[in-house]
């Protein structure tokens, strides 16, 4: 028995120093760059290729070949990628969640490479670079750590590549060369990619899918050591390897035999969703680049285009029409994308797992081997597989309410490789089954026609989903999570909802690939698929339905008609450049055919200037009426760069009685929202204390913003105000005290929750929503705050002068003016009756601040209770009625402006 021990003990040392190696390569990868490299696996399984051609194919020495492929290859390529893929995304100042589809795009772009170069059949003779004998790897691993260790804690490259990392821009004004640091931590990492694979192709099979897959799922050693402490993942690696290789032991016998022996063998996998969902989560900012998901203006025609390409397989025969049943299929399926990734904005990194949940469930029903269900034709066999799989969307939806980025990223691609793993590749689970196809519809011409309508069903799911007030809720979310808490939207539900839709979708298209093919196959749904699945859909248009059609139609077209992996490498090209053209290729077409027309715009000659003024004496502006003079439109409706000149608000004249007066701001009527039998409560913060990271930012705050009037803190820079703010609004809790609306304890709601009680805010940085139009941004706010009112979007705009031709503008690059004007105008569309107030005038000019003055003292002496929190004393000492100044999380004076800002001075007040 202690001879067997030691055996396994041997071999799990063999697997665990294999992880090791990946997780430190992973780690110093991230910590040079801030990138988790998703290419790392596939990395490595080039370096095992490149390793087998030199010594098999070319007869080279072992050490020649070794060190060809690991000192130059595998270096190079990380040098390549940090130079022409990632660098140019570090100087843009790209947010993680585009490198992370930029990483993706690499790893896609190398798996489909290496099949086309080396075909899609696994090789079993790659050359042994050590032997089995463990010590020798596990020495390696040690040495590398220990190394790379004392490199970044004791020398000055180290504390330059902790700077890269923290800051890249501010590290380069200090005068660190941070392209020099960036490449040297993607050619070590990309090198101990190349030593993974080197060392593992002996003992696994080395095929273009499975070892990338293989490596990528050790990334359980890099997040348990929270990407940074490489002993703890040298640690968590060896202890994972050894326990998995003692488990083989185990034979219990029974119903839990499989289940076990599936997790023996697969324990970094179990590993893997383990520190994807339990542990601390990183890179937890941005859900998607929203330039990635911006709206996509569609070409002319392109959807009778689409049509008439859709019906023509109808007219093929043999094995064209064969293959073209699979396109409808693998377009719903990239359609449940669109909703979860285009529209929500969430990274899905597992609806292959969905889909192929969807044909194994379909199978199961219509053979009567689900359990506690009959056998079932098989329409209603998928019908049903729909309903069962759609609730497990949650696996993916629940991680996705308190996380995002790189976080969700790995949540929903462990959740993919654990059901691949536990699922698809256990015999007790799939063996023996098949799929028929409906009666009526056996023959491939038959079928694609059911297939076709089960698309157009899909079409209008999706469509439902992307329009009216859930798309609104969907877009707002994507482009501003925070924001559209703020606005009411339930965040969690939504994402839950799009998690949920996305599931259905996806089995639906699993379902339909499985009946098309006739037999469920664990490999068309591999974790893989589920990588190559995501690029294509974010390359060619994320909120496109046309988009997944056409990502269908390349994807099933290029691997039928040409060599395999074509269609892999073709999407990783474009993956790889999303950064450059963040729209997709027809946008970037789009751009380009438009630069050319404005270069060789046509010029009239001076004749066809005469002919054309005889032909039209007068060009009539759109707003002018025939007859009329010159416009007498608000000069904010005819420019959307003006600000609103708003209503004159002096004292009581502009306070209004009742819900159905007059709404224009000219005559009076600012806030129609809140009647007078019901006056806004006042917002009270009692013994308010924040602390984080032993950090005391707010120590003892009491707090009360009144109705009708306009409360200001000013303070200096970590005075504790945001924090203030943000407790205030519900984006953070406090350790200690109450947030009170009138009689109701608040402190432990929602900002969504506050927002339909009536506590409305806005944003220091703007808070919009860029893919929607300005009225889009405003109705929003109306639909998910405190009341539902039909006019509220038009007295809203109206009231913050944006009821003229920018109202049906899109909110991306329109001016910052314009955009506070959109913010604020969002805001009261809910009829707010306390509005909370971050920095307004950021970015106003004096014209545009004497504006917002106006309106807001307009909403005041509306009934309307408001709290700013300003560095503009000027604008404090015309504003507000009572002043507090913060200090070191305390308020430390207050009274009204003129008082205060005196006594302080004003120095001392707002430095």
């Amino acid at each position: 028995m202690s001879s067997l021990t030691y055996d396994l003990t041997l071999a799990g040392l063999s697997v665990g120093s294999a992880a090791a190696l990946t997780g430190i390569g992973l780690i110093v990868t991230y910590r040079a760059t801030g990138v988790l490299n998703f290419a790392h696996g596939a990395i490595a399984m080039v370096c095992a290729y490149a390793l087998r051609q030199c010594v098999v194919e070319w007869g080279w020495p072992l050490w020649l070949g070794a060190t060809v492929t690991l000192v130059v290859l595998a270096p190079a390529i990380g040098v390549v990628l940090e130079r022409f893929v990632f660098r140019p995304l570090a100087v843009l100042g790209s947010d993680p969640a585009q490198t992370l589809v930029a990483s993706i795009g690499v790893f896609v772009l190398l798996v489909g490479g290496a099949a086309l170069v080396w075909g899609q059949g696994a090789r079993d003779d790659a050359p042994e670079l050590v032997s089995e004998d463990p010590w020798g790897q596990l020495a390696v691993v040690l040495v590398l750590a220990v190394g790379v260790g004392s490199v970044i804690r004791w020398t000055r490259f180290g504390r330059e590549l902790r700077a890269v990392v923290d800051d890249r821009q501010l590290a380069v004004l200090g005068g660190i060369d941070a392209d020099r640091v960036a490449a040297a931590g993607w050619a070590f990492g990309a090198f101990t990619a190349g030593l993974t694979g080197a060392l593992l192709a002996p003992y696994v099979r080395l095929d273009p899918y499975g070892l990338p897959l293989l490596v990528m799922e050790v990334v359980a050693v890099a997040v348990a050591a929270r990407m940074r402490h490489l002993p703890v993942a040298v640690v968590v690696a060896l202890g994972i390897g050894i326990a998995q290789s003692q488990l083989t032991r185990l034979h219990p016998g029974g119903w839990g035999e499989p289940l076990l022996q599936a997790v023996g063998a697969n324990l970094f996998v179990v590993a893997l969703l383990i520190a994807a969902l339990v542990l601390p989560r990183i890179g937890t900012r941005d859900a998607l680049p929203r330039t990635a998901t911006a709206r996509v203006p569609t070409p002319p025609g392109a959807g009778i285009v689409a049509a008439v390409l859709f019906l023509l397989p109808l007219g093929f025969a043999g094995s064209d029409l064969h293959t073209s049943v699979q396109v409808p299929a693998l377009g719903v399926v990239l359609l449940s994308l669109v909703v979860v990734t285009g529209r929500g904005g969430q990274i899905s990194l597992g609806q292959a797992a969905y889909a192929g949940l969807g044909a194994l469930f379909t199978a199961l029903l219509a053979a009567g081997r689900f359990p506690g269900l009959p056998r079932l034709p098989e329409l209603a066999a998928l019908a049903v597989a729909v309903v069962l799989v759609a609730p497990l969307g949650l696996l993916t939806g629940w991680p996705a309410i308190g996380r995002q980025g790189l976080a969700l990223a790995l949540a929903t691609f462990a959740v993919g490789v654990g059901v691949s793993r536990f699922v698809f590749a256990q015999p007790y689970a799939t063996s023996g089954l098949w799929l028929d196809r409906p009666p009526g519809f056996d023959g491939d011409r038959a079928y694609y026609v059911l297939e076709l309508a089960l698309l157009a069903a899909a079409l209008l799911a999706t469509r439902a989903l992307r329009r009216g007030r859930t798309g609104r809720a969907l877009a707002a979310m994507r482009d501003h999570e925070s924001g559209a808490s703020a606005a009411g939207v339930r965040v969690p539900s939504l994402k839950l909802l799009a998690f949920v839709s996305g599931a259905a979708l996806a089995a639906l298209g699993g379902g339909m690939l499985g009946m098309g093919l006739r037999a469920f196959d664990p490999g068309a749904y591999d974790p893989v698929r589920s990588l190559l699945w995501f690029a294509a859909v974010v390359v060619l248009g994320a909120d496109s339905t046309l988009g997944a059609l056409a990502a269908a139609a390349l994807l099933v077209g290029l691997d039928a008609g040409a060599r395999g992996g074509m269609a892999a490498a073709l999407i990783g090209v474009l993956a790889v450049l999303v950064g450059r053209f963040p729209g997709g290729p027809y946008e970037a077409l789009r751009a380009a055919a438009a630069g050319l027309r404005l270069r060789r715009r046509a010029r009239l000659t001076p004749l066809g200037m005469r002919v054309r003024a005889r032909l039209r004496p007068t060009e009539r502006r759109p707003d002018q009426q025939p007859g009329t003079g010159p416009s007498r439109k608000h000069p904010a409706a005819a420019d959307s760069a003006q600000p609103p000149q708003g209503p004159p608000a002096p004292d009581n004249e502009s306070r209004t009685s009742g819900a159905g007066g007059n709404p224009h701001p000219a005559e009076g009527r600012v806030h129609p929202h809140t009647p007078a039998h019901a006056p806004a409560p006042t917002l009270q913060a009692h013994e308010l204390h924040a602390r984080y990271d032993g950090f005391q930012a707010l120590d003892g705050v009491d707090l009360a913003v009144p109705p009708g009037q306009i409360t200001a803190i000013v303070g200096p820079n970590g005075a504790g105000k945001s924090t203030l703010f943000h407790c205030l609004a519900g984006t953070l809790h406090p350790t200690h005290g109450q947030v009170r609306l009138g009689p109701r304890d608040i402190t432990r709601l929602a900002a969504h929750t506050r927002t339909r009680l009536g506590i409305a805010r806005t944003f220091q940085q703007l808070s919009v929503f860029p893919s929607l139009t300005v009225a889009e941004n405003v109705r929003v706010g109306a639909e998910q705050g405190r009341l539902h009112d039909p006019a509220a979007v038009d007295r809203a705009l109206r009231l913050l002068g944006l009821d003229g031709p920018v109202r049906t503008r899109p909110a991306a690059n329109l001016p910052t003016g314009t955009l506070r004007r959109v913010e604020l105008a969002r805001a009261l569309a809910g009829g707010p009756r306390v509005l909370l107030l971050d920095e307004p005038a950021a970015g106003l000019d004096s014209t545009e601040v004497a504006a917002l003055a106006r309106v807001l003292k307009a909403l005041a002496a509306d009934g309307t209770a408001l709290l700013v929190v300003e560095h503009d004393l000027d604008l404090v000492a015309d504003l507000a009625d009572v002043v507090h100044v913060m200090t070191a999380g305390r308020i430390v004076a207050s009274g009204p402006p003129g008082h205060v800002l005196h006594t302080l001075g004003t120095g001392e007040a707002g430095a």
